[in-house]
């Protein structure tokens, strides 16, 4: 590996921690630089979810001294999503992602519309408790978020803040906690089925995750001190890159 591959991963990484914290898709500034250094798309996959615990471990720390983690409710929403998790990585090591990537790419661009035509259930900035266990609906959803997140992580961090917002009525900062918690206890369970498949490079993992651990410690500082607005602009701005990057892909691949 040339020296600069020693900046640019740890770079990347910042880039990426940063994203995830405050909205999500920072995967997509990951998975394509693992894979232009010359890894297996499974590789970069698998190599990926080692920055991305890191980066989870240093960020529900951040919110958790922020008080504003709804632990109970967060590990209620997390059975779904860890069991989705496991179906998404199993799929994930031998799958083919184009038909996942078309579903998504209509999926990110109307969660925009929703963001830009409710404007009013995203800035929320009082403080929402939501009491009692979460509904059948909301496990669903957290199930099939789960799958995809362990399908290809890139993305999962924006469904689960339009999920914890327009499901479960959390405001979009502990959304954000609560995102980053669940991301948090699926990410492991999803890691160690790339581990068994041998699709995992450790070594450039943890360089990355460096970079992504100190991403989430700025992201989390900036959402507990600009609130709903903050987080809001940035889910809408990972939205548009995200939307029209899985868009191009799909066009360059025809």
């Amino acid at each position: 590996m040339d020296w600069w591959w020693y900046l640019a991963l740890p770079a990347a990484g910042f880039g990426c921690g940063l994203i995830n914290t405050l909205a999500g898709s920072g995967s997509l500034i990951s998975l394509p630089l693992l894979i232009f250094m010359g890894m297996p798309a499974q590789v970069a996959n698998g190599t990926n979810r080692v920055a991305i615990l890191m980066q989870s471990i240093v960020a529900v720390h951040g919110f958790s001294k922020g008080k504003v983690m709804e632990t109970r409710r967060g590990l209620w929403l997390l059975v779904p999503a860890v069991l989705g998790a496991l179906i998404g990585a199993s799929l994930a090591v031998e799958a083919d992602e184009k038909l996942i990537k078309i579903t998504i790419t209509g999926l990110l661009w109307f969660m925009l519309g929703i963001l830009l035509l409710k404007p009013k259930r995203f800035l929320k900035t009082e403080t929402v408790k939501v009491e009692g266990r979460p509904k059948v609906l909301e496990m669903l959803v957290m199930l099939g978020i789960g799958v995809y997140g362990g399908f290809i992580q890139a993305g999962v961090g924006i469904f689960l803040l339009m999920s914890l917002v327009w499901f479960s009525g959390f405001d979009l900062v502990r959304a954000n906690a609560l995102k980053v918690l669940i991301v948090l206890g699926f990410t492991p369970f999803a890691l160690a089925v790339f581990v068994m498949n041998n699709q995992v490079d450790w070594w450039m993992g943890l360089l990355l995750g460096l970079g992504n651990m100190l991403g989430a410690k700025v992201g989390t500082h900036a959402a507990l001190k600009k609130g709903a607005p903050l987080v809001r602009q940035f889910l809408i701005l990972a939205i548009v890159l995200a939307g029209t990057k899985m868009a191009w892909d799909l066009l360059a691949s025809h």
